[in-house]
């Protein structure tokens, strides 16, 4: 394998870290070989072959795919057909690719895992963000994501009409139930945050009851999160706060009842969903038969 064409960072999602998942994942595949392919075709041995969707689906990772084959071998060159963030139809292709037939076999599996994965992510928050056209309420996702993923999920989160919540725990502050109990009570939280916090940086506090939800306006809390709450009683935190802080529901909410949740002053639903239990899109890679 050669080093990465310096064109292919010019994309957004093609940092280094992406780089060095792609190194770790054909490392883990192909680290001593494709030795089924190299045995049955020689170098000089070319194929054409075409990625296509095999349900609808919301697009994401084609650029990452198209990065997996340039690392296997430069001399794949791959033509794409569609976009990430493009809703696509069953049989649609979404990128060709032409060159070396084993270095295209040896590509294949992993170019797959990263557009079925990423792909999955992307549409399974366009069912959600669908699912709240019409309201004021926007889904976001959190940081139950796949350990070393979370910049590729997120995008693809982005990709899917969702929103992102914090990428990391240095992004804001988010007091929760075991910051809470571990220093005391809420508000002595929320004050020692504050002291040591950046200027800029909010203060978020998760709360469980409408106690909780009242300390937390009386400390001055940014957001409030309300945390496993039924509607009911969302509709009570939701009047106490009363327009003073961004409010968030997150917490037993599923797609069939995300609406339920969109209540009026309820500003994001925060759904881990959308990343830790999205299922692989159905994408396949046809190789075209070789021209007699």
């Amino acid at each position: 394998m050669t080093n990465f064409p310096k064109y292919l960072f010019f994309n957004f999602m093609l940092t280094p870290r992406t780089a060095h998942l792609i190194d770790l994942a054909l490392d883990e595949d192909a680290g001593l070989g494709d030795v089924t392919s190299r045995a049955i075709f020689p170098p000089s041995h070319r194929s054409r072959a075409f990625i296509e969707a095999r349900q609808d689906l919301t697009l994401c990772g084609v650029d990452v795919a198209a990065a997996v084959f340039a690392r296997v071998d430069p001399a794949l060159k791959v033509k794409l057909t569609a976009a990430d963030g493009d809703r696509v139809k069953n049989g649609s292709k979404v990128l060709t690719v032409t060159g070396p037939t084993a270095s295209l076999l040896t590509a294949e599996r992993t170019a797959l895992n990263f557009i079925q994965r990423l792909s999955g992510v992307a549409t399974q928050s366009r069912r959600y963000a669908d699912a709240l056209a019409g309201t004021t309420t926007r889904v976001v996702d959190t940081r139950k994501t796949t350990p070393g993923w979370r910049a590729l999920e997120k995008y693809a989160v982005r990709c899917g009409g969702c929103v992102n919540h914090r990428s990391s725990l240095g992004e804001h502050v988010l007091i929760k139930d075991n910051h809470i109990a571990a220093a005391g009570s809420l508000t002595k939280a929320v004050k020692l945050a504050r002291l040591a916090a950046p200027h800029s940086a909010k203060i978020e506090v998760e709360t469980t009851t409408l106690a909780e939800v009242k300390a937390a306006v009386r400390a001055g809390a940014e957001v409030i999160l309300l945390d496993n709450m039924s509607p009911a009683l969302i509709r009570s935190a939701v009047a106490i706060i009363a327009g003073s802080a961004v409010v968030e529901v997150s917490g037993g909410v599923r797609y069939e009842t995300l609406r339920d949740y969109a209540l009026p002053g309820v500003d994001v639903i925060s759904v881990g969903a959308l990343t830790h239990s999205a299922p692989a899109a159905d994408l396949s890679l046809t190789i075209l038969p070789a021209r007699r």
